[in-house]
């Protein structure tokens, strides 16, 4: 490893870890140290501040992946978690849960639970129908396509759905769609933690390949590259750590296409080992700022990604338009 390597991962760790105390820091009541350490009148509130920050490290650690496979598998710096209309497929199943189920009574833990299965769930099932798809379409380009397909129609069926869906229904799914990093609990991180770890071991299979495969399918195929395998690895770990998280947080949108960007930026873009890693570093560090900033102004998480998310993807275009 080079050492500018090495200094922008520790300046990289080093801000992650001075954010990560700002967020502790962060809320209407302020803390003390022994708050988060023995029991007290504010422990309940500081638990509930680790929770927001261990999820936001995780959410910066699966997001950007996600994006950075779907770049470097697609060669598109433009191609996010919902290129294949995987969180769009997840919004849609936790939108027919919550209008479906709003009159059956589930204990709280339960609701909890099966809001983030619903989501899981209806991402696995679209995992499974692009990976036969896949099969029939020998160009990229007609996979991108199917999901945009994808992610119109579960558009569509998403607005039907709240059109016709009571006003606390309603709510709830728009209260879930914003991405409220709050309300996740330690048992969820748990979960999560599994879903990521899979999705980081086939992310981890998948970058020798890659390497290979950003030279080109047919120099890949030479180097004994299974190209069928990759197209499998790089969806299964995409869909994987896009819809946990979509299931748990919400749709975050855009931070899976501007973080892997910024990493190419600064460092090189064709070593891709290294790329992963400031991949997640930098997720990390741009998701705790988020956090901060959804605390100190009581705007949805969600908005603050888009807000800052759609001018960078702007100016991507442009910067490309002129090449």
């Amino acid at each position: 490893m080079s050492n500018k390597f090495k200094i922008l991962c520790l300046l990289l760790l080093i801000a992650i870890i001075f954010t990560a105390v700002i967020n502790l820091n962060t809320g209407f009541l302020s803390l003390d140290l022994p708050d988060f350490f023995s029991e007290s009148s504010n422990s309940q509130i500081a638990e509930i501040r680790v929770n927001r920050v261990l999820v936001m490290l995780l959410a910066g650690i699966s997001i950007p992946t996600s994006g950075f496979l779907m770049q470097e598998y697609f060669q598109n710096p433009l191609a996010g978690p919902d290129i294949l209309g995987i969180t769009s497929v997840a919004s849609l199943s936790v939108a027919f849960y919550i209008f479906f189920s709003y009159n059956v009574e589930f204990p709280e833990f339960l609701q909890n639970s099966f809001l983030s299965l619903s989501s899981i769930v209806g991402s696995l099932i679209l995992m499974l129908v692009l990976l036969s798809i896949s099969r029939k379409f020998q160009d990229k380009s007609y996979l991108v396509i199917f999901g945009f397909l994808i992610s119109a129609f579960a558009g569509a069926i998403v607005s039907l759905l709240q059109f016709y869906a009571e006003n606390q229904s309603l709510k709830n799914y728009i209260l879930w769609s914003f991405g409220a990093n709050n309300m996740v609990t330690r048992n969820q991180i748990y979960v999560l933690s599994i879903f990521i770890l899979i999705g980081s071991i086939l992310c981890f299979k998948a970058v020798k390949p890659l390497i290979g495969n950003s030279l080109g399918s047919s120099y890949a195929q030479s180097l004994g590259v299974n190209l069928n395998q990759l197209k499998i690895l790089t969806i299964t770990a995409s869909s994987l750590l896009s819809a946990s998280i979509t299931a748990f947080l919400g749709p975050i949108l855009f931070i899976g296409i501007i973080v892997p960007h910024f990493c190419r930026l600064i460092y090189n873009p064709a070593k891709l080992w290294q790329q992963w890693i400031l991949n997640m570093f930098l997720g990390m560090l741009m998701m705790l700022f988020f956090s901060i900033i959804a605390e100190k102004s009581q705007i949805p998480l969600n908005v603050i990604s888009s807000v800052f998310g759609i001018p960078v993807i702007l100016m991507m275009l442009l910067r490309q338009n002129k090449v």
